[in-house]
């Protein structure tokens, strides 16, 4: 909508007569939050929305007249809208911004944009600006779009469970969420998304998600036949997802949808699935307290553009599966670490580019300026540097990174930057609006101008040397400013020689200005030459900046280039600095690695590697060793070398053979979610439920501790019944580790199983922990020790000491191995450490096996007792629990349902 500032005295509907009625009419017209309009250099403010604005980002507050009304008015040079857009679109608002336009009859204003977080084209946030839009169909299959308008990226994709949809979610961390109808109607929905993404969940209009709706707005975006090309299904979730999106980025930015120039559909399971839970427990992006140093991308970040930095960051949150993908990177990085010359020289050379997708995208959507061009300008100049670089380069010629960089459209992109080179001076001003953007030769109607400009400038120089000269002055000079125009100043003491033609027009403290007809009829040249030479160039550069959009998909995949050789580069510096070596992936099912390192952990202390062995008859690692001894660090090393081996990079290992995985699920540590209702131990089993749903046999599954949160038995129940699932029906590879001692022993009776320990050296009542991982069970946790190492008062831990010396108890537990026909039970020892497995026709059955000191400890003991008599007189109600038992389909069962089941008969019990 444009509304004209100088229209008709009536103020009827189209026609406003102040700056006041002009906001308030366009702010009527916008469901924006608030409005920035265009005043000069300035934009402003008005009335209710100054004064949310003043509250918000601390600006003063003036007051603006109109018919009598005074009105709360507040505004931010035109140069610093940016950061005040970003921080209130922040903060949860939708900000309008109208742009000013000059006329014949005055001045136009537009509403052009409205700026939502996910529609910020001006941000100078590094990271990726995704809008996301979800869409659920009846039959329970989730659509997801992401596009950042930053950028031009567009990737579509389709998923079947809603846990897939929320791990998409958080892997693109959009700032802003379009529900689908079907999504937005469904509070818990909703209340996921909000909890599970830091985004704005904004409702977007239903219509926007029809099929036929959103069907139609691809093909007006792509063509007719680019969904077929792609593969992508008319009317599906996946396209109702990214019509809205793209409707919606059409919706609140005029030209913006112009940046999308390429839809990438892609398959979640292409990707290593990698959940939320995961990510944040291997902090990939961030540390577990949310900050970016300390996680493995700030560890592996050595790049120099922002968009390098922020295609790592993607490839480390969506590791790749195809075995040629991750080698053709291996090559690519492993000439990096040969060639630190040229990597050096490239780098180099890319520290001195600016973020050419964003430029790009800038161009496309009509938001660039002359400074932006001369950035495209520059960027483009650095291209056949980098091309020779490679090329003359041996190792980087005949490797990966010469198809990379073969990839730009080299000529288009000479092209363009000579056309950039002969088009825009070398310091243009920063607005488009007052001239001064081409060079000389550009266009012959702008020479012409500005020869008659630099004529009558020549002429108004000349004045003041000439007119000293003429009237025998020395205090005169020829000035202008907005108020007097050009004029001609004379000291008061030599006034009186002005001659007759001199017209006074101010007289000033110290001096007289003065005017003739001869320096009006120069001024108004000048002024009618600089109006006319405005509107031409900023009519030339629309048209220059029009035709580069053209060529934005060029720069834009220039841009990727780019980005790709600094992300390569930064991995291979990464690798020769620390040590790191080439692994070897294959599409099998087995893992080796040899003195494997943890990549953040050793950046900051002397570390011990280890060995992490998985193949036939050893897919299950049970981790067992003293608190504080490095099991967590040794699992999540062996996670972590698996996801770097599938991005292509090298690893921290002296040697390593890895088959791809399909996903990496971890269960490490413990978090509260008081706020959403759940505590840590219903975290840890929600997590533990979704890995046992989730995980594959191509899958690496990580437990850190399972079933710490709840009273012994139960946990321990939980642990073993997991491990079982996992061990007969999942069969992923699985590093658990656990202070249940315990489950050790299952080693002995499931065939996958193994047991490896962090050792630890006692000598004279001092442990030390050696954080090396030797094959077999330990025998103690050294809880006790590791209490004292922390300060808890001495008397606290002697008597933990004597405790743990005089308790003793037995439990009997079944190992359930899959190709048995019957359960192996086995007896527990707390005390010594140790079980034994009933043989079959043992009479005494758990009791075969019993030490005769506690034997007799047990017959002192009533409760003992009292358990001797029941077996005598066997009870019918007992006996009926018993068969329920012996009757439950362990095979059939989830191990949360086998939980439901025990809990229930030992209530029965009670």
């Amino acid at each position: 909508m444009y509304v004209t500032i100088d229209g008709p005295a009536n103020r009827g509907v189209g026609a406003v007569t102040g700056i006041v009625d002009e906001f308030l009419s366009l702010k009527a017209d916008t469901e924006a939050d608030l409005l920035a309009m265009q005043v000069g250099d300035f934009y402003e403010f008005f009335d209710e929305d100054a004064e949310t604005v003043a509250d918000e980002l601390d600006l003063q507050v003036s007051t603006k007249s109109s018919h009598g009304s005074s009105y709360p008015m507040a505004g931010v040079p035109v140069s610093e809208l940016t950061p005040y857009l970003k921080a209130l679109v922040e903060r949860g608002y939708r900000v309008a911004v109208a742009d000013q336009h000059e006329t014949d009859d005055g001045h136009e204003r537009e509403v052009t944009r409205v700026v939502t977080p996910g529609t910020l084209l001006e941000t100078t946030d590094a990271s990726a600006q995704y809008l996301a839009a979800v869409v659920r169909d009846d039959e329970s299959a989730w659509g997801l779009a992401f596009v950042d308008v930053t950028t031009g990226r567009f990737h579509v994709t389709q998923v079947a469970a809603s846990a897939d949809a929320y791990t998409e979610l958080y892997r693109f961390d959009p700032v802003e969420v379009l529900p689908g109808p079907s999504v937005r109607d469904e509070d818990e929905a909703v209340a996921t998304l909000r909890s599970r993404t830091d985004a704005t969940v904004t409702p977007h209009e239903a219509n926007a998600f029809a099929p036929g709706a959103a069907t139609h707005r691809l093909k007006e975006q792509f063509g007719e036949e680019a969904l077929h090309s792609l593969g992508i299904e008319p009317g599906s979730p996946a396209v109702r997802a990214a019509g809205a999106a793209l409707d919606y980025v059409a919706e609140t930015g005029l030209g913006v949808a112009r940046s999308v120039t390429r839809l990438q559909p892609y398959r979640a399971d292409d990707h290593v699935e990698l959940d939320a839970t995961t990510q944040r427990n291997l902090e990939l992006t961030e540390t577990m307290q949310g900050d970016r140093s300390g996680s493995l991308f700030a560890t592996l970040d050595h790049t120099v553009t922002s968009a390098g930095g922020r295609l790592l960051r993607e490839w480390l949150q969506r590791p790749r599966r195809s075995v040629e993908e991750i080698e053709s990177r291996q090559e690519a990085v492993a000439a990096f670490t040969q060639a630190a010359l040229a990597r050096d020289a490239i780098s180099d050379t890319l520290s001195n580019t600016y973020d050419l997708e964003r430029l790009a995208s800038k161009i496309a959507h009509g938001s660039a300026d002359a400074h932006d061009l001369l950035a495209v300008r520059d960027t483009l100049e650095a291209i056949p540097t980098l091309a020779d670089a490679v090329e003359s380069t041996p190792g980087l010629a005949d490797s990966p990174v010469a198809d990379i960089v073969n990839r730009a459209d080299r000529e288009t992109l000479g092209e363009v930057r000579e056309e950039l080179a002969d088009a825009i001076v070398a310091d243009p001003p920063k607005t488009l609006t007052q001239g001064g953007l081409f060079q000389r030769g550009y266009d012959d109607d702008l020479d012409d101008l500005i020869a008659g400009y630099e004529e009558a400038m020549e002429w108004i120089e000349a004045l003041e040397p000439g007119e000293k000269s003429r009237l025998g002055v020395t205090h005169l000079q020829v000035d202008r400013n907005k108020t007097d125009g050009y004029y001609i100043q004379i000291g008061k003491s030599e006034a009186e020689k002005a001659p007759e033609e001199y017209r006074e027009i101010k007289t000033l403290k110290n001096s007289k200005r003065f005017t003739t007809d001869e320096l009006d009829e120069r001024e108004r040249r000048i002024l009618r030459i600089e109006d006319e030479r405005a509107d031409l160039e900023y009519d030339l550069f629309e048209e220059f900046r029009d035709r580069l959009a053209d060529v934005a998909d060029v720069l834009q995949a220039a841009g990727r280039t780019l980005a790709e050789l600094d992300a390569l580069a930064s991995l291979g510096l990464h690798a020769v600095e620390n040590d790191w070596t080439r692994p070897t992936v294959t599409g099998g099912d087995g893992l080796d690695v040899e003195a494997g390192r943890h990549p953040v952990v050793e950046q900051t202390t002397e570390f011990v590697p280890n060995d992490a062995r998985f193949e036939s008859g050893r897919r299950f690692l049970i981790v067992t060793g003293p608190n504080m001894s490095g099991k967590s660090t040794f699992l999540r090393q062996t996670a972590l070398i698996v996801l770097l081996a599938q991005i292509g990079s090298y690893v921290p290992a002296r040697s390593a053979r890895i088959g791809t995985v399909d996903g990496i699920f971890t269960r490490v540590g413990a978090l509260d979610e008081l706020a959403q209702g759940r505590s840590t131990f219903m975290v840890e089993m929600q997590e533990l439920s979704n890995i046992l749903h989730s995980a594959s046999e191509d899958s690496l599954v990580i437990l850190d501790e399972v079933g710490r949160g709840t009273a012994t038995y139960d946990g321990i129940s939980i642990a073993w019944a997991a491990t079982e699932y996992l061990h007969n029906e999942v069969r992923a590879k699985t590093l658990f580790a656990t202070h249940y001692h315990e489950l050790t022993r299952l080693a002995d009776h499931l065939d996958d199983v193994a047991n490896v320990h962090i050792a630890a050296d006692e000598r004279d009542g001092d442990v030390t922990f050696l954080r090396t991982v030797r094959e077999g069970p330990t025998d103690r946790s050294y809880g006790i020790h590791v209490a004292d190492l922390a300060g808890v008062p001495d008397p606290v831990v002697d008597r933990a000491s004597n405790v743990l010396d005089t308790l003793r108890a037995d439990n009997a537990i079944e190992a359930k191995g899959s190709g048995r026909t019957e359960p192996v039970q086995a007896v527990f020892d707390l005390g010594s450490g140790e079980f034994t497995a009933n043989g079959a026709g043992d009479d005494r059955g758990a009791d075969s096996d019993r030490d005769p000191d506690r034997e007799a400890d047990s017959d002192r003991d009533p409760d003992r007792g009292a358990d001797s008599d029941r077996e005598a007189n066997p009870d019918p109600d007992r006996e009926a629990i018993v068969e329920d038992l012996a009757d439950l389909p362990l095979n059939e069962l989830t191990p949360i349902e086998v939980l439901s089941r025990v809990q229930d008969m030992q209530e029965r019990l009670q």
